[in-house]
């Protein structure tokens, strides 16, 4: 049976055990006032094939994000050093006779 959680106009909250096909209480068992059942938000968490890795934090990516803080960049941001061409460019004969 589930337990069902009430809160009064006055501020008293109380749990009832209930059958779910039983009717919501209507007052309070404490000083009589109207009721309203209390809903809570459930947690819910999806395992399994089918689900991304990256939906759920994990600690190994936890240490990588404060590794991040600490340098203050992203190793993604950094870009490796462009190196010049070792070999000079070629002159054409076209070049050379149209620089003379």
């Amino acid at each position: 049976m589930p337990i069902y959680e009430y809160k009064c106009e006055h501020g008293h909250v109380f749990e009832v055990m209930q059958r779910m096909t039983d009717d919501p209480l209507a007052s309070c068992q404490t000083c009589e006032a109207p009721v309203q059942r209390v809903f809570h938000p459930v947690a819910v968490h999806f395992k399994g094939k089918g689900f991304y890795n990256t939906d759920y934090g994990t600690r190994k990516r936890m240490r990588e994000e404060g590794a991040k803080s600490e340098n203050g960049s992203k190793p993604e941001d950094k870009k490796p050093d462009a190196k010049p061409d070792p070999k000079p460019a070629k002159s054409t004969s076209s070049e050379s006779a149209a620089a003379s």
